[in-house]
């Protein structure tokens, strides 16, 4: 599935959202390693704030969008990746962690993330609602019968990433390597209209795998229901965040 994300990355960097300000702020440093910057989206804003910021990308398509958008990108995956000696500020994984092997790459933030730098781990968490999560969830069972995927499922997602960032938090303890680690939340809303919520949607996992035809028949199922509500809606979008500082030796 990871693989998936760059068929169409242009897309994909157009509609995900970008990180709340107030946590770029938080994740202070002069050089900053990206792990899994995708498209870039973290990591110019990152630039925006003063950084110089380095990507690492497994995908060549999603790290040729960032290096086109400005963002020095090197493809590799995290575990693989040779720093060749350098350290940096600060690490940050945006949406993007939960790829990498955990021992190993905590082992490598370690290893790279200067005595009192940051490691930030953050992803976004939001839906639309329930009568669209419902269109969704009968648009997969009907177009994909026997998919894993069940999005009309009815789950919160803040509570999801919440707890599988509790137990990036416990992995970053068990590691020995960082300061006591802290959860950050931040709240904020975003609108969507029809047209923007398909883009949104068809850059997830639970799309980006299908086949053309099989993709468009789900987002005309989602897109009549949104249709259905007055052709866009308005979502509580929570980031949450576990960071911690390295410690010296």
């Amino acid at each position: 599935m990871a693989e998936s994300f760059g068929t169409d990355a242009a897309l994909y960097d157009r509609a995900r959202p970008p990180y709340p300000q107030a946590l770029i702020d938080r994740v202070t440093g002069t050089d900053v390693l990206d792990v899994g910057c995708g498209t870039g989206i973290a990591a110019r804003q990152f630039q925006t704030a003063g950084a110089r910021v380095l990507g690492v990308e497994p995908d060549a398509r999603m790290a040729g969008f960032a290096r086109g958008s400005g963002v020095e990108t090197e493809v590799a995956t995290f575990e693989d990746w040779d720093p060749t000696g350098r350290t940096f500020d600060a690490v940050i994984a945006a949406q993007s962690w939960h790829w990498v092997d955990p021992v190993a790459g905590l082992a490598k933030v370690a290893r790279v993330l200067r005595p009192g730098g940051r490691f930030a781990v953050f992803a976004h968490a939001f839906q639309a609602p329930p009568e669209v999560m419902e269109a969704l969830g009968a648009a997969i069972r009907r177009v994909v019968p026997g998919s894993p995927v069940n999005p009309g499922a009815h789950t919160d997602p803040v509570e999801t990433y919440r707890a599988g960032l509790a137990t990036v938090a416990g992995q970053i303890r068990e590691s020995g390597a960082f300061a006591e680690p802290e959860q950050w939340r931040f709240d904020a809303e975003r609108t969507y209209s029809r047209d923007e919520w398909l883009d949104q949607m068809s850059t997830t996992g639970g799309l980006t795998p299908l086949p053309p035809q099989q993709r468009a028949e789900v987002l005309t199922g989602v897109g009549a229901a949104i249709d259905a509500i007055g052709g866009g809606f308005t979502v509580p979008l929570t980031t949450l965040a576990v960071t911690a500082l390295r410690t010296a030796g």
